[in-house]
C-alpha cells in the first residue's frame, strides 16, 4: 500500500498583503526565500538529535489550541536556538504570546504573525528520560 512519507509543504492564504507577510517571515523568522517568492527548507539544515521529523495532528473542532488565532492551522517551525530566537523576536517588537516551556521532546514558544496566524516554535529534544524537566 502506498503512503505519505512526510510534509511536502506548508500553504496558505494571505488575508492581506501578501509582499509583507512574506517579509515578515523573513526577517523575523530567517525563512531563506527562493527565486519564486518562496521558501525550500532541507531536512540536512537540522543539526537536532532526532535527525529531522515533521508531527502531524487534526485538532478537535473545539480545540482552544491556536487560540487567540481564530485560524484553523497553525504552523510548527522547528528553530535551532529558541532562546536566541526569542531575544531576537522581541528586539523586532514582536510579542511572544506564550513561552518558552520545555517538554520531553523539546521547548516551545508561541508567537502571532501580523495577521493573527499562532504560530508554533519548537526546538526540538529526544523524547526520554534525561530532558523530562518539565
Amino acid at each position: 500500500m502506498a503512503k505519505i512519507t512526510g510534509i511536502g509543504g506548508v500553504f496558505f492564504k494571505s488575508r492581506g498583503d501578501r509582499a509583507a507577510l512574506v517579509a515578515w517571515y523573513q526577517k523575523h523568522l530567517g525563512l531563506p526565500l527562493a527565486d519564486f517568492g518562496g521558501a525550500v527548507l532541507r531536512w540536512p539544515d537540522d543539526k537536532a538529535e532526532d535527525q529531522g521529523l515533521t508531527v502531524w495532528h487534526v485538532a478537535d473542532k473545539d480545540s482552544k489550541w491556536f487560540s487567540p488565532s481564530d485560524s484553523a492551522f497553525m504552523i510548527n517551525y522547528r528553530v535551532d536556538h529558541l532562546d536566541e530566537m526569542i531575544e531576537q523576536l522581541r528586539a523586532d517588537g514582536v510579542e511572544v504570546i506564550k513561552g518558552p516551556e520545555s517538554h520531553e521532546n523539546g521547548k516551545f514558544a508561541w508567537i502571532m504573525d501580523p495577521e493573527g496566524n499562532k504560530v508554533e516554535l519548537w526546538e526540538p529534544k529526544l523524547w526520554d528520560d534525561k530532558n523530562k524537566e518539565g
